[in-house]
């Protein structure tokens, strides 16, 4: 009686089938048959998207135990430049001190310098940048008011450049770090989420992949140079339109912004003394030189050589009622030197981080694109009886304009807890040829992969 039933119920299958345009239906046991030729096949692919997932988790690590010395070499050009500027604010404190002796003797050319000052000072701002002269004339005329001749012998400017340089440097550090945090987060959410996939499977995923697990060890220890605050959550959402992808996408837009300032730097390192004149000039430095007057009058100073008054002071030997004034220039002069010889090696090592991180965000971009998917698996449920599972094979009715063509082969699966999805294999592929279900399972990855990453 159920025999009987079941070959109605089947005949009646075939029959609607037959009305759509359908020849041919597999029966039951060869349908577990070739579902079990497709789960092997997404056996093999799931355990080479794990071994993927653990080669993202070695390269981050080995890209931490570098970032963890460029911390270190950070940290010793910090203390470097620190220990420079302290000394050279000292030696200004000092010299300036000792200035106020002869004071007297310069404050007539002091006021003769400052208009001479004031007037190229605009005169370069004005031809050379794009905006804001009269913010500018204002902040300078305060600046000048403000000062004494002292600030013409002490280079004040180049130690206010070198602070401000110094707080950026810190901001681009904090960027830097707060990004490659988010990247080291989200490599380890895969690797977590593909550890609890492998776990599930363990009882019917029988290929070797020890060690999977025990790589999730203890925490290392990491330096971490202190932040001011975090300005992005640990989410990935407001930066990739997809979770687990655009490792790249967090230092990308960073790459010009911080080739910009690196130049703009360089072309401060190589004219410490900021002449202004024209033979010596070029785009870039003029370019930095207009955002170090908008943010600073003092860099003003340093055309101080273009007025005779100011060349005048800087003549001025005040020597002769101090004799180790000099010798406090001098000091003071070798700790400047000394200041922007650490922050260009500051400079220096964060483009290489940079750099670092470009190249490895890409890296990690390639193998999730590749194995990422599989981390998915950890919010599927997937039965006992293997991943893929095929419910109906058919033949397509032959084609009227080209009977000799072999008709395709509709195939209608289950991946995991998906949907149903409707493949086609080519007609001259028959069901039994091994090439068939690795077909059928090649294409039904692909749809999850491109549903998952």
């Amino acid at each position: 009686m159920a025999l009987s039933l079941s070959l109605s119920l089947s005949l009646s299958l075939l029959a609607l089938l037959a009305l759509g345009g359908a020849e041919a239906l597999l029966p039951p046991g060869e349908l577990q048959e070739l579902s079990a030729a497709g789960s092997r096949v997404v056996d093999a692919e799931v355990e080479r998207a794990l071994q993927g997932v653990r080669r993202m988790q070695e390269l981050l690590q080995r890209s931490d135990r570098g970032h963890q010395e460029l911390l270190r070499s950070l940290q010793q050009a910090q203390r470097g430049k620190e220990e420079a500027v302290q000394l050279a604010r000292q030696k200004e404190q000092e010299l300036s001190a000792r200035g106020e002796r002869c004071n007297a003797s310069v404050q007539a050319l002091w006021e003769s310098c400052k208009p001479c000052l004031r007037q190229r000072c605009l005169r370069f701002y004005s031809r050379t940048c794009r905006s804001g002269a009269g913010l500018v004339g204002r902040q300078l005329e305060e600046f000048l008011n403000h000062s004494s001749p002292i600030s013409i012998w002490v280079d004040g400017e180049r130690l206010d450049s070198l602070l401000e340089r110094d707080e950026r440097q810190e901001r681009q550090l904090q960027d830097l770090e707060e990004r490659f945090g988010l990247m080291e987060d989200g490599v380890q959410d895969i690797f977590l989420d593909s550890s609890r996939v492998q776990s599930r499977l363990h009882p019917f995923f029988q290929a070797p992949f020890g060690g999977f697990r025990e790589a999730l060890g203890p925490p290392v220890q990491r330096l971490r140079l202190p932040r001011r605050s975090r300005r992005f959550s640990g989410d990935f959402f407001p930066f990739f339109p997809h979770r687990h992808g655009g490792f790249q996408q967090l230092f990308q837009p960073l790459f010009q912004i911080t080739q910009r300032m690196l130049e703009d730097a360089q072309g401060s390192w190589e004219n410490p003394t900021g002449e202004f004149g024209t033979e010596s000039r070029n785009f870039s430095n003029d370019r930095m030189v207009c955002r170090e007057i908008r943010r600073n009058s003092a860099g003003c100073l340093r055309m101080r050589d273009e007025c005779e008054q100011c060349r005048e002071i800087l003549a001025l030997d005040c020597g002769q009622e101090d004799p180790s004034q000099q010798e406090l220039r001098e000091q003071l002069e070798d700790a400047v030197r000394v200041a922007e010889r650490f922050t260009h090696r500051y400079d220096s090592l964060l483009r290489e981080f940079q750099e670092e991180m470009l190249n490895t965000s890409g890296l990690l971009d390639q193998l999730n694109r590749q194995f990422g998917w599989v981390s998915r698996l950890a919010n599927h449920s997937m039965g006992s009886d293997g991943f893929l599972q095929v419910t109906t094979v058919l033949s397509k009715a032959p084609n009227p304009e080209d009977p000799s063509v072999p008709p395709d082969t509709q195939v209608t699966v289950q991946l995991f807890d998906s949907e149903p999805l409707a493949l086609t294999v080519p007609g001259d592929i028959p069901w039994d040829d091994p090439r068939f279900m690795e077909s059928v399972a090649q294409q039904a990855l692909q749809r999850f992969k491109e549903n998952a990453v």
